[in-house]
């Protein structure tokens, strides 16, 4: 399960919006074949998987166990149910990491396998998996994106020099703020660090989509700006607002992860640096060329791996 896990990574930027997916065929021991969901609207991971196995080992199927990191699906979309696809395979044993949330599944894929005489096993190393594709989770289950709250500040607390913009990141973790971009469906600014900052909001020191960007206005209610999102199938969110525009999410509680960056310098003066909420959860703490990157996530999101917010 941890090589699905390995295996769906790779799927990050392809795969939306579809979950993120790995599965690793074994028998006698050896890993036959093994896939991940390269891109939505093509072969999922358990088809993949069936594809690279060799002529020579299609034999071996009959005994081999597929471990799959997220339920495999039941109903016809752009693709094939693939537990029939696995049922017509005709392996022993399916281990599944976690159950898909999406309506169209939710455990139907692991009754049908079962009702086909397959042994299914449910729930191996779950939390990682769904750590995983939190994002995808959050927005079937919540229906509104995964939020990320992420500002920079002075080691005095600060996010700017006397009101006007200060450079805080380094170049290392501006490329990994853009990989972070890169990665996530959209972008908010409150309306006065977009007319003051004009900020870009791209990925241009990574590789990749931009997000889309949304500038957030005084006539704007936070919850009606959620419902606007889920319709438009907005799965991820990257708050890198002022002060005041993070402290409104929070104070609605909608906040699923925080991300601080704080460089070793000071200023006299300026726009002090949002307030945690009470209810953080450390995920982990690095440093990057002298600045440091505090992760935290809020108690009702999915626990990481290993406290990795990546």
């Amino acid at each position: 399960m941890q090589r699905c896990i390995q295996l769906a990574k790779n799927g990050i930027q392809g795969a939306r919006p579809n979950p993120m997916v790995g599965a690793v065929i074994v028998a006698n021991g050896r890993i036959i074949g093994e896939g991940y969901h390269v891109r939505c609207g093509e072969g999922h991971a358990e088809v993949n998987a069936f594809s690279s196995v060799s002529s020579e080992d299609e034999a071996l199927l009959k005994d081999a166990t597929i471990y799959v990191s997220l339920e495999p699906c039941s109903h016809y979309g752009k693709t094939p149910p693939c537990a029939d696809l696995i049922i017509k395979k005709g392996v022993r044993r399916v281990v599944v990491g976690c159950i898909d949330p999406f309506a169209e599944v939710q455990g139907r894929g692991i009754k049908k396998l079962r009702e086909a005489g397959i042994e299914v096993t449910v729930g191996v190393l779950e939390k990682e998996c769904q750590w995983l594709n939190r994002r995808f989770f959050t927005y079937h289950r919540e229906h509104r994106p995964y939020i990320i709250l992420k500002w920079a500040q002075t080691a005095n607390g600060f996010i700017d020099d006397h009101f006007k913009p200060l450079t805080i990141s380094n170049e290392q973790t501006q490329m990994l703020s853009h990989k972070l971009r890169a990665e996530e469906d959209a972008i908010l600014v409150g309306h006065t660090t977009f007319d003051r900052d004009q900020p870009q909001l791209t990925v241009r020191h990574w590789h990749g989509p931009d997000p889309k960007r949304i500038v957030l206005t005084h006539d704007r209610p936070i919850t009606q700006l959620m419902d606007d999102l889920y319709q438009h199938g907005i799965q991820s969110l990257i708050v890198e607002g002022g002060r005041q525009t993070h402290e409104s999410f929070v104070a609605a509680k909608l906040w699923d992860e925080i991300r601080v960056e704080t460089a070793p310098i000071t200023v006299d003066d300026g726009t002090p640096a949002p307030m945690l909420p009470a209810e953080v959860i450390l995920m982990s703490k690095r440093n990057y060329e002298g600045n440091t990157i505090i992760f935290y996530r809020s108690r009702q999101a999915p626990h990481p791996i290993s406290g990795s917010p990546t």
